[in-house]
C-alpha cells in the first residue's frame, strides 16, 4: 500500500452520479457538507482497495457507533449479491475511514452472532429502511465494525 486514499487523486470514487457529488461535497468540505444524510443519518468515508485492480474504492456509508468503533452495513439496499466495497473490504480488511475531517485507518471485520443482532438493531434504529433491505433478499445481510488502528 505505497499511496493511500487521503492522497489527492489515489482513489477512485462511485461512478454514480449523485454519490460522487456527495462524496465530493464531503471531501471539499470535512463532512460539513454531506455527513448528515437524509433524515439526519451519519455518514462516514470508507476506502477500500479493490481486490482485482488494486485501485483504492471510496463510498460513501451510514454509520453507527460501538465503543471506539465504527459501524457500516453492506445492504445494497436489498441486493441479492454484497456491494463491491464489502467484497474488497473481506479480501484486503484494512481500510481507510473519514468521519468529518477526522481521518484513519482501520480493520474491518464482520460481526456475527450476537454481536451482530446487537448492532443490526442498534443501525436499523439509525436507518430503519435495513429491515426492508433484508426482506428483499435471501442473504444474510453483513454488518462491518471498522476498528480504528494506531498510524
Amino acid at each position: 500500500m505505497s499511496s493511500t486514499p487521503f492522497d489527492e487523486g489515489a482513489v477512485v470514487d462511485s461512478p454514480t452520479e449523485w454519490v460522487k457529488s456527495h462524496i465530493q461535497s464531503y471531501l471539499s468540505t470535512d463532512g460539513a457538507e454531506g455527513h448528515e444524510f437524509r433524515n439526519g443519518a451519519p455518514t462516514l468515508l470508507l476506502s477500500v482497495l479493490g481486490r482485482r485492480s488494486g485501485v483504492w474504492r471510496r463510498s460513501a456509508l451510514i454509520y453507527g457507533r460501538a465503543g471506539d468503533a465504527y459501524v457500516v452495513v453492506a445492504s445494497k439496499g436489498g441486493a441479492p449479491q454484497d456491494p463491491a466495497w464489502y467484497t474488497n473490504l473481506v479480501a484486503e480488511p484494512s481500510v481507510h475511514v473519514q468521519v468529518k475531517g477526522e481521518k484513519f485507518m482501520a480493520r474491518a471485520r464482520v460481526a456475527a452472532g450476537d454481536e451482530r443482532a446487537r448492532l443490526w438493531d442498534a443501525m436499523a434504529e439509525i436507518w430503519p429502511d435495513y429491515n426492508d433491505y433484508q426482506t428483499k433478499t435471501e442473504r444474510e445481510i453483513p454488518v462491518v465494525v471498522l476498528d480504528p488502528v494506531a498510524s
